[in-house]
């Protein structure tokens, strides 16, 4: 089950398309995620010049590492509503084959353009967002503040 990883060009398209149909669809999230791409799980070997007691010795390491940049819509599994009931008597839910998976990898010489690039998509993708409705917030404190002051004079 293995994906291939696409161009920084490709994923940056289908981020963008994933995004614009999250927000045409009037709700869910986009999940970004970037770590550290290493290479084999096997021992490290330790750098050269490096105390083999130091914890943190993967901080250091002797040449530059890839990053790797995933995105998903986060549907990873679906309710199955027509009698697919669990044991405990729910609503079922079955693996949704249909999840969004997109991944990257940055070589260590392109991290700046990618992340230029990277924020103007996700900017871009922040344009439907709506400011939160704080005035009603705002009337509660006042409201607060008026009782509580008029307890305090009598």
């Amino acid at each position: 089950m293995a994906r291939e990883h696409l161009s920084n060009d490709d994923f940056f398209s289908q981020l963008a398309s994933l995004i614009e149909t999250t927000h045409q669809r009037g709700h869910g999230s986009v999940y970004l995620t970037q770590k550290r791409l290493t290479f084999g799980s096997s021992a490290p070997s330790l750098p050269t010049g490096k105390v083999p007691d130091d914890p943190l010795w993967d901080l250091h390491p002797p040449n530059p590492l890839p990053l790797i940049v995933r995105a998903t819509d986060g549907k990873s599994h679906k309710l199955d509503k027509e009698g697919g009931a669990t044991a405990k008597g729910g609503i079922g839910r079955t693996k949704n084959a249909r999840k969004a998976r997109l991944s990257t990898v940055v070589q260590p010489d392109d991290i700046e353009a990618f992340f230029t690039r990277y924020a103007e998509v996700c900017k871009g993708g922040m344009r439907g967002l709506r400011r939160r409705d704080r005035s009603k917030r705002k009337k509660k404190d006042k409201g607060k503040k008026k009782g509580l002051a008029e307890s305090v004079k009598t």
